[in-house]
């Protein structure tokens, strides 16, 4: 395409559009001219992007169609029902549209770690290549179990929250390359399974799942969530289907930032059980009922709420309005 002779045809409308976005005030002819330049400056905009993008011209046109949004539809505060319709419906619908993704990633992580800790049982050299004598005895015998309360509960919980976030945000950041994210996955499974062999082959199988289930589901189910959808925004890329993969791409983007933002919560309270719950004086079973609530709690959020969600129509992208402006694909 010839860009300087598609400027030379266009740049009236994209100045007339310019001109528009600025005034506070518009007549009912001038609006009806500001959506119809609206709808030709966003298809320029496709063009210019799909045929020869040039980053200057696609800022300015992006930057135009901006302003001409905001003039259109005015400021859009925040308010509490966007909140509530967040965690009702948008971060729900993300959930259950990734689905497949996040529990195809937490089948496979927990068969790898049984796999791993069944392997570490018949190859207990694997401990001694790691630990000391002194260090196993210590690690089985008291380290082990007061990890969960050398620390004030408050700030272990804080702790424990900012740790599994962070782990949670690798997996979504590193997405976009794919491997980072099964290697980040891989090393906390690979982790858990050797430390669940350690304390089973010297008889602390019962204290491991006593103290690890209570706050593990619902922990390890949110690092389940984040790396699929790391994943899927690596899969995005590589088979965007009908749409560009810079679209496909910024769309995934979009949902795996409202599900990033969701799991923040989600992490909250595993690390509030974490630290409250799991070095109580409770008994063993009444810990682990807690996590397992709390697990069945999230699935029944995520296939009720996200189901009826997703039934009406919610993607768990954001609003339409803010999704920026593509060409139009063939299905």
């Amino acid at each position: 395409m010839d860009l300087d002779a598609y400027i030379a045809t266009h740049v009236g409308q994209w100045r007339r559009l310019e001109e528009l976005a600025s005034r506070r005030r518009l007549s009912g002819a001038e609006s009806d001219e500001l959506l119809d330049l609206y709808q030709r400056v966003s298809t320029h905009l496709s063009v210019v992007r799909s045929a020869s993008p040039d980053p200057s011209l696609v800022s300015y046109l992006s930057s135009v169609l901006a302003r001409a949004r905001h003039t259109a539809t005015g400021s859009r505060a925040t308010t509490w029902r966007d909140f509530a319709a967040f965690f009702t419906s948008t971060f729900p619908a993300a959930l259950y549209r990734t689905r497949r993704w996040w529990l195809a990633t937490m089948v496979g992580s927990v068969l790898l770690a049984f796999v791993v800790g069944a392997w570490a049982v018949r190859h207990p050299e694997v401990f001694t290549q790691q630990m000391t004598q002194r260090e196993i005895e210590a690690y089985v015998g008291t380290d082990f179990e007061n990890y969960y309360s050398e620390f004030p509960h408050h700030e272990f919980a804080t702790l424990v929250w900012l740790n599994n976030a962070w782990v949670a945000a690798q997996c979504i950041a590193l997405g976009v390359l794919g491997l980072p994210v099964l290697w980040v996955l891989a090393q906390n499974v690979i982790a858990v399974g050797i430390a669940g062999a350690l304390m089973v082959t010297h008889d602390r199988g019962s204290l491991f799942f006593g103290l690890i289930l209570p706050h593990g589901l619902l922990e390890l189910t949110a690092v389940f969530v984040a790396a699929a959808v790391g994943l899927r925004l690596f899969w995005s890329w590589i088979e965007p289907g009908p749409r560009s993969r810079l679209d496909s791409l910024a769309a995934e983007g979009r949902t795996g930032a409202g599900i990033a933002l969701g799991l923040v919560v989600v992490l909250f309270v595993s690390g509030g059980i974490e630290g409250f719950v799991t070095p109580s004086g409770l008994p063993t079973w009444t810990r682990i009922l807690i996590g397992v609530v709390a697990e069945a709690l999230f699935f029944a959020y995520v296939f009720v709420v996200g189901a009826r969600a997703a039934r009406a129509g919610v993607t768990g992208d954001v609003d339409i309005t803010q999704q920026g402006d593509v060409a139009p694909v063939a299905a």
